[in-house]
Parts: structure tokens; C-alpha cells; sequence
């Protein structure tokens, strides 16, 4: 633990930010209802001017279909909810779905002992969650209209000695940096088990998203043979097709479990290792039926409920292993940059999504 002032709340300064709570319980940032954003930097922290924001899925989804009228999503009122909960909490952290996100900046100020390795002035991307970094907004939001993922704004963040940042690499455009290091735990996780299990066939749900096209170009990578990606509609279907990074693409409801089932069945399933990358809950049984005995199902979605993907499981008799993404592994940025460098398709496709 670093030595240093002790602020407020009574706490030492600290690598993981506790000293930031301004909780009554001794919490970490992530489970704390609000954050001290004070720019004074202590030992350790560093903060950034930050350009962008990067909204999860799941939470983005969530504010827009509260926020959606006859005429479609308001984004005022996107925006609106977006600030008060910054406001309020001092980072961004989605009551709802209890995600967040990311940003993008620009290094302003290190304090002593901040550890990061980053100097001022150097272009940087947070590779934790805005659930967990104290935030301030100071431009309203005004160049946002709310109709996506992607904020541009003004404002600062502070990050942690025991935090992940990222430099933005000079021969990426901006948005799609902050695209590809928003997801980048997901291929990075999914290479991984397929090496790992030697799996042969791969189902991605939601293969049509970020996380889903860069998880399908990494179990190609990783030797799996055979890829079928899941999709919502044919607009999806048509896209990914011309992409060339599944093999099957079939579109089903996620929601449902059967369908889910069925669809992978008939496109060779079911497989070694299922994905699940979509940003609606109630998709944990469909992959679970979708898994050959002795499987893996990977959960990347803040959307999944872990207590009903375990009950499940245990009700349809399912002998699968089931993994977190928790968004980290080493070296998942520096991968996830090298994917897109590497599959001209793959790029394309993100950037379109963009």
C-alpha cells in the first residue's frame, strides 16, 4: 500500500482506488455508490483529459429502450440520464445493468509513484470499466445526440496505479481503437480456450457485433475448423456472410432456447465452445443446449445473469464448463489490435459497425 495523504473518507491511498469511496462501507470503486472526482491527483493516479467515451452494450441498449417513443429513441433524454448518473456517482455505472464502459484521452497530469508509464500529452485508452473511475463531464455532453455507443466529449477521469491503459496506436483511426479495446477481452479469452481445448467447432451468439466478429476471427486463428455465428435478423446474416468469418451463419432469437438450439444444430452442432456475445439478457440456456457434452460456454455479455446460466445448467443435466469475461488477459489489447491489422474483413467490418 502507498504512502500518502489521507483523504476524506479516512482512507489510505491505495493502488485499487479505495481511497476514492466515498461509501460509508469500505468498498471497492466498482461496488461503490459514488466516487470522490477531486483532480488533485494522489500517489499513484493518474488523470486524463478524456475525448470519448465508449458505452457498453448492454447499458447503452438499456437507456435507449427506456428512452424509446412512438418516433423513436430520444436522444436528449439518452443524454440527459447519462449526466445525471455521472453526476450523481461520479463515474459512469449504469444502475440497471450495473455496467459502464470506457474512454478514450489524452494523458494530462501523473502524480508521483503512478507507475503506468505514461507521460502527458501521450493519446491513451482506459482498459477497465468507467464503473470504476472517477469521472467528471464538462461539456454537457453537448456534442453527443444519444443515438449511440460512442460519446465525444470534454471532461477528466482519474485512473488507479493498479488500473489498465492502453496507448492508442497512431495507424488506427481513433473510433475504431476505442471499438477494438472496448471488446478486446473477448478474443483474447476465446483464443485461449479454443488453443486450450483444441476445439474444433465454435458457435458465436451475437457473431455479427464487435466482440462477436473479433471472437470468431480469433477461434479461426486459434485452429477451430468449423465457426457458426448467430444472429437476430438477415440484415446481420448478410453482413457477416460477406465477411467470410464464419463458415454458418444462421439467425435465430438468442432469447429463445430452443431456437438457439435448433439453429446450431442444423449448422453441424452442437460445438466444443460456445460464445455468447450479445447485450440482451435471457440467452444462458440456448448456449448451454447448443454445447457437445465436456464443452465450454464463454459468457461475454454484462447482460447475463450468472445465478440462471448455473441453474440451468444444473436443470438440463449440462456437462459444461462455463467462464466469465471479465474483460482482461494479458496482452488483450496488443491481440486484439493485431487481429484487425491482419484480417483486412475483419476491419471492414468494424468499421461499418461503427
Amino acid at each position: 500500500m502507498l504512502e500518502g495523504r489521507l483523504r476524506s473518507a479516512g482512507h489510505p491511498v491505495d493502488r485499487i482506488g479505495t481511497h476514492r469511496v466515498e461509501d460509508v462501507a469500505r468498498v471497492l470503486p466498482q461496488a461503490a455508490h459514488r466516487l470522490d472526482t477531486d483532480p488533485l491527483l494522489q500517489p499513484g493516479e493518474t488523470r486524463i483529459r478524456v475525448d470519448r467515451l465508449n458505452l457498453d452494450a448492454a447499458s447503452y441498449r438499456q437507456l435507449a429502450e427506456k428512452h424509446r417513443g412512438p418516433s423513436g429513441v430520444d436522444g436528449d433524454a439518452v443524454r440527459a440520464e447519462v449526466l445525471a448518473i455521472i453526476a450523481e456517482r461520479g463515474k459512469m455505472q449504469n444502475p440497471i445493468t450495473g455496467s459502464g464502459g470506457m474512454l478514450l484521452g489524452v494523458v494530462e497530469e501523473v502524480g508521483p509513484e503512478h507507475g503506468l508509464g505514461l507521460s502527458v500529452g501521450e493519446p491513451v485508452a482506459t482498459l477497465v470499466s468507467l464503473t470504476l473511475t472517477p469521472l467528471v463531464i464538462e461539456d454537457g455532453l453537448s456534442r453527443w445526440d444519444g443515438f449511440s455507443e460512442q460519446v465525444p466529449t470534454d471532461g477528466y477521469a482519474i485512473v488507479f496505479g493498479q488500473s489498465i491503459v492502453a496507448k492508442v496506436p497512431s495507424d488506427l483511426p481513433a473510433e475504431l481503437a476505442l471499438a477494438v479495446f472496448d471488446v478486446c477481452g473477448a478474443p483474447a479469452l476465446t483464443r485461449r480456450t479454443v488453443r486450450n481445448a483444441a476445439a474444433g467447432s465454435v458457435a458465436v451468439v451475437g457473431g455479427a457485433g464487435k466482440s462477436g466478429s473479433m471472437s470468431l476471427a480469433a477461434a479461426r486463428d486459434a485452429g477451430a475448423r468449423h465457426l457458426v455465428a448467430v444472429v437476430p435478423h438477415e440484415a446481420e446474416r448478410d453482413a457477416l456472410v460477406a465477411t467470410g468469418l464464419a463458415d454458418e451463419v444462421v439467425i435465430a432469437d438468442a432469447r429463445d432456447p430452443l431456437a438457439i438450439r435448433n439453429a446450431v444444430r442444423r449448422a453441424g452442432g452442437p460445438v466444443d465452445v460456445t460464445v455468447v456475445c450479445v447485450d440482451v439478457p435471457g440467452c444462458e440456456a440456448g448456449a448451454i443446449l447448443s454445447t457437445s457434452a465436456g464443452g465450454t460456454v464463454i459468457f461475454f455479455s454484462m447482460a447475463t445473469s450468472f445465478a440462471t446460466a448455473a441453474l440451468s445448467a444444473e436443470g438440463l443435466a449440462a456437462d459444461v464448463t462455463m467462464l466469465i469475461g471479465n474483460g482482461y488477459l494479458p496482452g488483450h489489447a496488443e491481440y486484439a489490435l493485431d487481429l484487425v491489422r491482419r484480417q483486412p474483413a475483419l476491419r471492414a467490418h468494424l468499421e461499418r459497425r461503427i
